[in-house]
């Protein structure tokens, strides 16, 4: 790899920076010109999974209205061809194997009598960062139409978006305190306060800053005990809302309501100014928007009732693993199963490979879409305001 190439939270870092300096980055220009929001929650059509919080920011800043994003081989598979010329957007995410074709000791590969190279899995000792390039569906030919594809996904929603931001509300059980003109998170009372829905422009607006709040109230000791001990204004105090927006702009995607930051002005400076100190922190920020997600979204009481659904496999199934698919032809009293990647190759696997494993936890926990501070005597318990 080059010298000169940089590592992909750098190179986020970068981007990140020169949009808040042009004022059009996703923390201060929720909605497009267009209409449309600012940030679609990117998804893999044929899985119906979404990507971790570091890479969908990544391909959501590419502002496309299509959520649908997959690699060329993945797309390929799944009947769609990228279209010539088009770019693909890369993505890290954390490698525990990898494929290699089995060869002789003169270094030739082996093929069976159908002429498929033969392959076999090698096992990391430890998770090392693997890369893909993404495209987009507007990228592409031959793909459902994105109206029809939408439409697929409601139907599959038994509440609309606002429905869903109230429940998600309700469901965090969380103290809200009604009243005033500022809308914060008070750690010591470990309660939010909101002004009356009337003084917001609309509802939705309303449902956005509560969500908001909620991202600053997961930190608290009880829950996910992120250090929130910063003064207004400060570097600390800065992170943390770097968190809660992401936060924010994830959950917003999930429940299509969007998002908005507020007063954003009052923090820009300090986010661009850690993204160029420590350009790393935007991965760190992304983990813990991630788990704030999670736990608002109930994704992990999610993952639960999946394992105990969905302790094996069953033919057809397919698996989005290591920037390709699997899917499994057969499955055999042994539990072995016979699978087949995205670029043809087949194999049986047994309970005891690596990659079967692998699989195995792809499919029942599928990586989802894979505060602050104190300021002064008397106020130093406001957060997020």
């Amino acid at each position: 790899m080059s010298k000169n190439f940089k590592a992909l939270p750098i190179q986020l870092s970068d981007k990140l920076i020169a949009e808040i300096k042009e004022g059009n980055s996703l923390f201060q220009k929720p909605v497009k010109d267009n209409g449309m929001p600012a940030f679609v929650k990117p998804v893999n059509p044929s899985t119906g999974k979404g990507y971790s919080a570091m890479n969908a920011l990544i391909l959501g800043m590419q502002r496309h209205d299509d959520p649908r994003w997959m690699s060329a081989d993945a797309a390929r598979y799944a009947g769609s061809w990228v279209k010539k010329d088009e770019k693909g957007t890369m993505i890290e995410f954390p490698k525990t194997s990898d494929i290699e074709a089995i060869r002789t000791p003169e270094g030739q590969r082996i093929k069976d009598e159908a002429g498929v190279t033969q392959t076999k899995t090698v096992e990391f000792e430890k998770p090392q960062q693997g890369k893909a390039f993404l495209f987009n569906a507007e990228q592409m030919n031959d793909i459902t139409p994105l109206d029809e594809f939408l439409q697929k996904q409601e139907s599959q929603q038994a509440l609309v978006p606002v429905e869903r931001a109230m429940k998600l509300i309700e469901d965090s059980e969380a103290v809200i305190i009604h009243g005033g003109h500022e809308a914060y998170y008070d750690k010591q009372r470990d309660a939010i306060f909101l002004p009356e829905m009337e003084q917001f422009d609309n509802e939705v607006k309303y449902l956005q800053a509560a969500i908001h709040q909620l991202a600053h109230w997961t930190g608290h000791e009880n829950r996910l005990n992120r250090p929130m001990e910063g003064k207004f204004g400060s570097m600390e105090y800065a992170r943390e809302e770097m968190r809660a927006a992401i936060a924010a702009i994830l959950i917003g995607g999930e429940l299509k309501i969007g998002h908005n930051f507020g007063q954003h002005n009052a923090y820009m400076n300090n986010f661009a100014k850690i993204l160029k100190d420590e350009p790393f922190e935007i991965a760190k920020a992304s983990r813990d928007a991630q788990k704030i997600a999670n736990l608002l979204l109930g994704v992990n009481q999610k993952r639960e009732q999946k394992q105990g659904a969905e302790a094996g496999f069953q033919k057809g199934d397919e698996i989005a693993y290591m920037d390709t698919t699997y899917k499994v032809l057969e499955t055999y009293k042994t539990k072995s199963i016979k699978v087949e990647d995205a670029g043809g190759t087949r194999k049986v696997l047994k309970p005891e490979y690596g990659l079967y494993k692998s699989l195995l936890e792809a499919k029942t926990n599928p990586r989802e879409p894979e505060m602050v501070l104190e300021e002064e005597q008397g106020q130093n318990h406001k957060i997020g305001r």
